[in-house]
């Protein structure tokens, strides 16, 4: 049976005080109890408590994902002014310092502290996952396995990070950096089978590795509790346009990537080694760096690959009707990932309250 491809994105956001534009904890007290009375599950806590997750409803396409999306960006802000604070889309704060933050009460997050220690506490970012309804879970573990191959460049378009406690790291996704001290992260190996997948994390919870799938953090992963494919390998854009882009080719080449298989025309599996070599050239250098393309063994600008890209998923585009929100792809080649604006804005202002104050203003573009 052909998979749905239904469309859910979750987004992380930093709350901030308005004066020193520094984060601030607040969901231990009224922010996330109002949220859940106004939006029940779509809002919910992150394990520090300057973090709030929003996720959409199921969406059958991504014109209905933006109508949620947008609608919980909103509420979100007012909720956050309602509580003296100001939210922010952003993959890491410029400047806050993880030391300085509280978890969150919950036994769940306490385990995962006593597990992974410093590595948990630090782990202070922020990023977005989208899934995509795939029902049948040997044709997810197909897509999954093709998709890897995409995933850097999908990263280099979302990266919105480049600064870590007040630092210009030089790199555009420091947070991909932050978050694979993590176990179970970055690209996953591919698996022959749902089978063998399924044999894989049995085996971990059998040996005290992990006590449910949730925690195999992978860039990409079969969800072990919804039928779908998450994503979860971006940066948190700062404008709501660039996360429904992202996701309209999330959508689009899971739906590609389905045809081809259909047509006996699947395509063509790379180790995690050579994608990771990739994945590195996204996180260092995002859009203006050079992927290798493997098939050719040349490096390749990226903005041609991700030209090439926008025209390998073209012919899926308009049946799933996601060609408004995926043309805007073309906009972010042209004015630069969250990260490259981040950077002119410190260029032009040497503050990075400056470049809090920016990413308030495009964490609202296009919402009213």
């Amino acid at each position: 049976m052909r998979p749905t491809f239904t469309i859910g994105i979750e987004e992380e956001y930093q709350t901030i005080d308005p004066v020193s534009r520094d984060l601030r904890s607040h969901i231990a007290t009224e922010m996330l109890a109002k949220g859940k009375r106004r939006l029940e599950e779509r809002v919910k806590a992150e394990m520090h408590q300057s973090v709030v997750e929003v996720g959409t409803r199921i969406c059958k396409t991504v014109g209905e994902a933006r109508e949620d999306l947008y609608d919980l960006r909103r509420q979100m802000i007012q909720l956050a002014l309602e509580n003296n604070l100001v939210l922010v889309a952003g993959a890491t704060h410029p400047f806050a310092d993880w030391r300085a933050q509280e978890i969150y009460p919950d036994p769940r997050y306490a385990r995962v502290v006593e597990d992974l220690q410093l590595v948990a506490r630090a782990n202070l970012i922020f990023g977005l996952h989208v899934h995509v309804g795939v029902e049948d879970r040997e044709a997810a573990m197909r897509i999954m396995n093709s998709m890897r191959y995409f995933l850097p460049h999908i990263l280099a378009l979302s990266t919105n990070s480049p600064f870590w406690r007040g630092m210009k790291t030089g790199l555009k996704s420091y947070r991909a950096k932050v978050f694979d001290k993590f176990p179970r992260t970055n690209i996953p190996d591919s698996f022959s089978s749902y089978g063998e997948f399924d044999y894989f994390v049995n085996l971990l919870i059998k040996t005290n590795c992990l006590d449910n799938a949730k925690k195999i953090w992978w860039d990409i992963r079969p969800h072990p509790f919804f039928n779908t494919v998450e994503i979860r390998v971006c940066d948190l854009p700062m404008r709501a346009d660039e996360t429904l882009a992202i996701a309209a080719l999330i959508q689009a080449t899971a739906a590609k990537l389905y045809l081809l298989h259909a047509r006996n025309q699947d395509y063509r599996q790379y180790s995690r080694a050579l994608i990771m070599e990739n994945k590195w050239r996204a996180v260092r250098y995002g859009l203006d760096g050079k992927l290798i393309d493997f098939g050719k063994e040349i490096e390749v600008p990226e903005r041609e690959l991700i030209l090439e890209y926008l025209e390998f998923v073209d012919e899926v585009v308009d049946e799933l009707e996601c060609r408004p929100a995926i043309e805007y792809v073309r906009t972010i080649l042209e004015m630069g990932t969250g990260a490259d604006r981040q950077l002119r804005k410190f260029e032009e202002t040497g503050d990075l309250k400056a470049v809090v104050d920016y990413m308030v203003e495009e964490t609202q573009v296009g919402l009213y």
